[in-house]
């Protein structure tokens, strides 16, 4: 017999801890979307005050936009639909650069969805065709306002254009490597386009399908408008052929996608199809003060018409100019003194020998202290820019010709001195 008191109960509750434990549902709280929301809120409040888009938006308050204006043909007492106000369009890509956008599909969704655009809107919704339309349609309106830029920052006396940095930078083009064709073979391309044209044309004239219609003139479109692009890089590759030194025009190849493309050694050592944009700035305030393009796959002769631009826009040239060794020439150097600008460059070892005076008293200039100290600026303010360009986007252009190119390269320069400006403390970029 068991003393225990309770026979059995050590095996049963070795067997209860054996067995699974049961429990209820876990309690969570669930995620319910139906529910109102009340926000009483406007679009002041969605940003700091200190916000960069509000200094963008000071920035460009601050801009005549006039050129912009006059193009406008909806008017009052006439018909139309208003046009999106240009301080709106040119805001919202600048404050796009800054934060890396070159999209305007994406610009578009984020005018929908982000705060900071949200509040550059004001309630207004463009659409991708609007703001892309507005991005490259006035090249040289944006570069007015380029130089209006450097000129109200003269006025704040932050900028003093003593001195002057220039450098080169190559963006890719929106043209692919295998669209480089001969001119045999662009001349059987034209004619192939010409004749898809034509052919076009008769089958929608003989098709009674409205339907049908509409799709086959979307492809005699798109057929008008290769052969155009054909037509544009057999004049580019004349010009191109006409270009060269050795008189070799077997080897000239133009892009049918982007005929003004060139080829280009790259900062990586590969060959790309590319531009070869070109900036100056003060090497006191890192602002922008000159945009140029081209097609030279060097920037062997482009000191001397960025100087002309300088004087062109602001009725003066800079005292001294820092370039790299890529710019330089005895030509340069000739130029840069009939121009009265003193020229900072490195001597390259098979340049010591003098050629001409100005060549001897660049030598001496680059030999003293003094020019050596003075020439360090060149990386600490043009590089920095090229840098700052790249850290936004400029890698490659989502856009053809050397037109629009530049107008990217005048939107990049715009936003860098709206940035510069912000952070230098000028009155008119702060709130």
């Amino acid at each position: 017999m068991s003393d225990a008191l309770f026979p059995g109960a050590d095996e049963r509750a070795k067997s209860d801890e054996k067995a699974p434990q049961m429990k209820g549902a876990p309690r969570i709280v669930r995620a319910d979307r139906r529910q109102v929301l009340l926000r009483p809120t406007d679009l002041e409040s969605l940003l700091p005050a200190d916000h960069r888009a509000r200094g963008v938006w000071a920035f460009c308050e601050r801009l005549d936009l006039s050129r912009f204006y006059d193009a406008i043909a909806a008017v009052e007492g006439g018909g139309g639909r208003p046009a999106i106000d240009p301080r709106v369009l040119l805001c919202l890509w600048i404050y796009a650069t800054a934060e890396g956008v070159g999209s305007a599909r994406q610009l578009a969704r984020l005018c929908e969805e982000h705060a900071a655009y949200q509040w550059i809107c004001g309630g207004i919704t463009p659409n991708h065709h609007a703001l892309s339309d507005f991005r490259v349609e006035h090249e040289e309106a944006v570069d007015e306002l380029l130089t209006q830029s450097v000129a109200l920052l003269v006025a704040e006396g932050l900028v003093t254009m003593e001195r002057v940095a220039q450098d080169g930078i190559k963006v890719r083009a929106a043209a692919g490597t295998a669209s480089f064709r001969r001119k045999g073979r662009l001349v059987k391309l034209r004619e192939e386009a010409a004749e898809q044209v034509r052919r076009l044309k008769d089958e929608i004239d003989d098709d009674p399908g409205a339907g049908e219609r509409r799709r086959r003139s979307a492809t005699e479109r798109a057929a008008k408008d290769r052969e155009e692009r054909v037509t544009r890089a057999l004049k580019q590759w004349q010009w191109a052929a006409d270009g060269r030194s050795d008189g070799d025009t077997s080897k000239v190849r133009v892009s049918t996608t982007d005929p003004e493309a060139r080829v280009m050694k790259m900062g990586d050592g590969g060959y790309r199809p590319a531009f070869n944009g070109q900036w100056v700035c003060d090497t006191k305030s890192q602002v922008v003060l000159g945009v140029g393009i081209t097609q030279a796959g060097n920037d062997y002769q482009q000191l001397e018409p960025m100087l002309d631009q300088l004087e062109a826009r602001y009725g003066r040239r800079p005292r001294e100019a820092l370039v790299d060794a890529g710019f330089m020439s005895v030509n340069s150097m000739e130029g840069a003194e009939e121009r009265g600008v003193t020229l900072l460059a490195p001597i390259p070892v098979h340049r010591t020998k003098p050629q001409s005076p100005a060549h001897a008293r660049w030598i001496k200039r680059m030999a003293s202290k003094r020019g050596r100290k003075i020439y360090r600026e060149r990386a600490a303010t043009i590089e920095c820019v090229n840098a700052q360009a790249r850290n936004r986007g400029l890698l490659r252009l989502l856009v053809r010709g050397m037109a629009k190119a530049r107008s990217v390269l005048l939107l990049f320069a715009l936003t860098h001195n709206a940035l510069r400006a912000r952070s230098l403390g000028a009155n008119f970029a702060t709130t």
